[in-house]
């Protein structure tokens, strides 16, 4: 089983190159299994109806989510109508869900959302009891090809989750930074890692904002807006290869390619 991850997606420009080159990747990468983190697709914060159905008929299996998933109002009542729609898990009495299985031609695929609490500001539970009981029931159920995002801020605690789930299941990945780190390795255990898989966002720009206005922001320390920047969009994430029986990773290795304005690859 191949498994692609992308990472946040932002703005218009990030969902124009997912949306318009999510199938020719998945069909020359022969992948069986699309996650995208839509969390900022909406003009940079949170994410709408239409753009989630957008990303689902694109291609991507699940949506994932993270802090700003709340952003949009109009999204409260669309979770509990879209099962594949994730928000984190340690959200525990929002709406939606913050797991959900698909069955696939090559077996279940369980995916997991929760949220780092380490400098991030909503009040959340625990994430990792949270997907520690969540997983333990998964795999009673025989699911075996597990993927959990992990939308956290601190790499220390990414990593501790990543470290304790070792062995429970197929791939950790981070989101949240929007830079792509280079850390990725299949752990002990057979679980595969990553701390964060970057975003799939304008390549000049600081974390898919407009650079002068962030360096403005940095320069005077005053307010300012922070406009999604535009130009070519690097798409990030992670590709992992999973043993369908165990559930163990057996390869993993990022993913970067640039995609130029008009959208197609260059």
């Amino acid at each position: 089983m191949k498994i692609l991850f992308l990472g946040d997606v932002v703005g218009a420009p990030g969902r124009a190159a997912v949306t318009q080159n999510l199938k020719a990747i998945k069909d020359e990468l022969e992948v069986d299994f699309i996650v995208v983190n839509g969390e900022n697709a909406a003009g940079g914060r949170g994410i709408t109806p239409k753009i989630c159905i957008e990303l689902l008929r694109a291609g991507a299996a699940v949506v994932t989510t993270g802090d700003h998933v709340w952003d949009q109002r109009e999204i409260l009542d669309y979770f509990p109508t879209e099962p594949r729609l994730l928000r984190p898990i340690n959200f525990v009495d929002a709406p939606g869900a913050g797991a959900v299985v698909l069955e696939t031609a090559k077996g279940k695929v369980a995916v997991l959302n929760a949220m780092g609490r380490t400098f991030m500001n909503p009040p959340l539970e625990n994430p990792l009891t949270l997907l520690e009981a969540e997983i333990e029931k998964l795999r009673e159920e025989g699911l075996r090809m597990i993927v959990v995002d992990f939308h956290a801020e601190a790499t220390s605690e990414k990593i501790a989750l990543g470290r304790a789930l070792d062995g429970q299941v197929s791939l950790v990945v981070g989101t949240h930074t929007h830079v792509q780190t280079a850390d990725e390795s299949i752990f002990p255990g057979g679980t595969a890692y990553l701390s964060d898989a970057g975003m799939c966002g304008p390549e000049v720009s600081v974390l898919g904002r407009e650079v002068d206005s962030v360096v403005w922001r940095f320069r005077t320390g005053l307010p300012t807006r922070f406009p999604v920047a535009k130009g070519p969009v690097r798409l990030c994430g992670v590709l992992v290869e999973v043993d369908e029986q165990s559930g163990k990773a057996e390869r993993v290795e990022r993913f970067s390619r640039i995609i130029a304005e008009e959208g197609g690859a260059e």
